[in-house]
């Protein structure tokens, strides 16, 4: 297990990516999963930086763990700001074009697309998002 807190705004995306990038490499995954796995913590990341803390501002541990027998690597966001569960969002309708469909959603859509799970639960006064993804 490795874990990283940062200042939940955008600018730390690069340190987020980075991170997750630097454990996937340790663990032998391939390019793609690796690629597909960044997509996602840039995502939550975003998410977290943009919506969690509003002009307060405040910060988010990454948790990565890997479990050899199985290949899969599981990591979780902790944040502390505003309770919010994004797996209760109505999926986009990717079917309407841009312009017709309503701004927001696809980021999480595209992270429960991508990945093999993704739950959330607010505990301790604290939101936790968790994404798995057998490597």
């Amino acid at each position: 297990m490795a874990e990283i807190t940062l200042q939940a705004v955008v600018s730390s995306i690069p340190n987020a990516t980075g991170f997750i990038e630097g454990e996937l490499e340790a663990v032998g995954c391939p390019l793609k999963t690796q690629m597909q796995i960044d997509v996602a913590v840039d995502e939550v990341f975003t998410n977290i930086a943009s919506y969690a803390y509003g002009d307060e501002g405040g910060s988010a541990t990454i948790r990565f763990e890997f479990d050899p027998e199985t290949r899969t690597v599981e990591i979780t966001f902790t944040d502390s700001g505003v309770p919010f569960d994004p797996m209760t969002m109505k999926d986009p309708d990717v079917t309407l074009s841009a312009e017709e469909r309503p701004i927001g959603g696809l980021g999480i859509f595209l992270v429960k697309k991508t990945m093999d799970s993704v739950s959330y639960q607010y505990r301790d006064g604290q939101n936790q998002l968790t994404i798995r993804k057998k490597i």
